[in-house]
């Protein structure tokens, strides 16, 4: 009887990270509503900087 709970309880224990790992996974995948601004704030901001970069060249090449 004691090596049957033993196995139960090892078999529990390999199971709840294991499940706990997938299920954090596949949390990860989806994207939120606040994400997706994170990114589009990101893109405006390389952006700018890009425009800023080219701004300056232009004024040292005058």
């Amino acid at each position: 009887m004691m090596s049957i709970i033993r196995k139960m309880k090892a078999s529990i224990l390999l199971f709840l990270p294991i499940s706990l790992l997938a299920f954090s996974l596949a949390a990860c995948e989806q994207e939120g509503p606040a994400e997706e601004v994170g990114e589009n704030i990101d893109e405006a901001v390389e952006e700018t900087q890009e425009e800023a970069e080219e701004l300056g060249d232009k004024i040292e090449e005058k």
